[in-house]
């Protein structure tokens, strides 16, 4: 079974090239994307094992976001509907402002995941289990699928890994912040940006407070992404804060996913706290240094690349 179980809705990705608006390109690339299955190819290309769990419609894109799992190292557990289409996201890089992406998923195959599309076997033995707050705000089946998971996950023993991920442009069938609590009580891991922590701790006033409330929640490792500022965490209470490490930004995008991938990477390989957040750390920086949700999730020798610890010239 795999070090890493991800459930999640992968999506089809269209973008033009840079700085080119979609409504003057002439041309589009095509691609996969979401939270759940970029998570897991990060911990393919970092020497872990990782299975993504999710439903794709009977079509094109359904059958490229299998194909491209597999081609990363992905085992890939997909319920293909006959019913419904793979969903879609634009994405537009402004020169101005941040990337701009819109969400085509009403309806989508992913928002159809079921309790019963979820046999036990797929999550029994398996180290642990990672969710974000996208997929139980896609419909309340979908909802009903991750707390499916989460009862197979504790009946188990297996620990749970809870990624905010909050999408402010997401309609949803409940209120975010109760959708997002019910999940992080449960969870042995939790991640969040500041914003994501408020929702989850909304009378806190700095990071401190932040931390502190998303550790009462119950969660024994609280993790708190800060982006160009770092993070910083409390895991078994004790504390910790690493700065970013600077780089040529190109593309925020799937940052966030390849932080969350290299530490649980590094947790599955039992690296100290401190290990698993440097190399954390490390992956959102090399993540941002190129286009796509999940193309520029490093490797190991990638991270040595980025501490400078390799020959600058290979010959």
């Amino acid at each position: 079974m795999a070090d890493v179980v991800t459930i999640g809705e992968s999506l089809g990705l269209i973008q033009p090239a840079p700085l080119e608006r979609v409504e003057l390109a002439s041309t589009l690339r095509l691609g996969i994307g979401g939270a759940e299955s970029n998570v897991a190819i990060g911990v393919s290309r970092l020497g872990g094992t990782a299975t993504w769990i999710g439903r794709v419609g009977d079509d094109d894109l359904g059958r490229r976001i299998r194909r491209e799992l597999n081609a990363e190292g992905v085992h890939v557990r997909a319920i293909v509907d006959a019913e419904a289409s793979t969903a879609l996201m634009l994405k537009e890089h402004h020169p101005v402002g941040p990337s701009r992406v819109r969400y085509y998923r009403t309806g989508s195959a992913g928002s159809r995941l079921a309790p019963e599309d979820l046999p036990g076997e797929w999550i029994g033995g398996a180290g642990l289990l990672h969710v974000t707050g996208i997929t139980p705000s896609l419909s309340p089946l979908a909802d009903a699928a991750v707390h499916r998971v989460l009862d197979l996950a504790e009946e188990a023993g297996i620990p749970v890994s809870f990624d905010v991920n909050h999408r402010a442009t997401l309609k949803r069938h409940r209120d975010a912040a109760a959708l997002y609590s019910s999940i992080a009580r449960r969870a042995t891991v939790l991640f969040a940006g500041d914003d994501e922590a408020r929702l989850l701790v909304p009378d806190a006033r700095d990071d401190d407070e932040l931390l502190r409330g998303m550790s009462e929640l119950g969660p024994v490792e609280a993790v708190l992404k800060l982006g160009d500022r770092g993070c910083r965490a409390v895991v078994d209470g004790q504390g910790y804060d690493l700065p970013a490490i600077p780089v040529t930004v190109v593309d925020t995008v799937g940052a966030g996913d390849a932080f969350v991938a290299g530490y649980l990477a590094d947790r599955m390989r039992g690296a100290s706290p401190a290990a698993r957040l440097q190399t954390a750390v490390r992956c959102g920086a090399f993540a941002c240094t190129s286009p796509g949700d999940w193309e520029g999730s490093p490797r190991r020798d990638d991270l040595e690349r980025l501490a400078g610890s390799v020959d600058p010239v290979l010959r």
